[in-house]
């Protein structure tokens, strides 16, 4: 099991994504921006389809009521954007420490071997000494 994993985490281009990974965070944060500015949309005032009495003021009635649907369909969609780039952001700002934490283990990991292998150096090294 632990084998699969470590093929899989020798598989990862990690120098790409450690160098990649502040873009990516900047890219959600001018999303963020871009789409948290933008106002929502105002729905309008809808005329009362009961008092029309002329064909023309019921097809006026049925288009205001038609353009109130799509106004709120419309702020609903909006208001999912917002909910989406939130969620962008916040994945966006995961991956950044995320990518930082990995980078950090690796160095140890690279450290943790290094000083193994002087160990074993300093082993055999020893050995030999003790041996003559």
């Amino acid at each position: 099991m632990a084998i699969g994993w470590l093929t899989v985490l020798q598989s990862v281009p990690w120098t790409d994504v450690v160098r990649n990974a502040p873009k990516v965070a900047t890219g959600a944060k001018k999303l963020w921006n871009a789409v948290a500015k933008k106002p929502l949309p105002t729905s309008g005032t809808v005329l009362d389809a009961q008092m029309a009495l002329s064909p023309e003021a019921q097809a006026i009635s049925a288009l205001a009521a038609r353009i109130h649907e799509l106004e709120t369909a419309t702020a609903d969609l909006q208001n999912q954007m917002v909910a989406s780039s939130e969620l962008i952001n916040a994945l966006a700002e995961q991956n950044t420490q995320l990518v930082f934490r990995i980078e950090t283990l690796r160095i140890r990991l690279w450290l943790v071997g290094a000083l193994a292998a002087a160990s074993l150096v300093a082993a055999v090294t020893t050995a030999l000494v003790l041996i003559h």
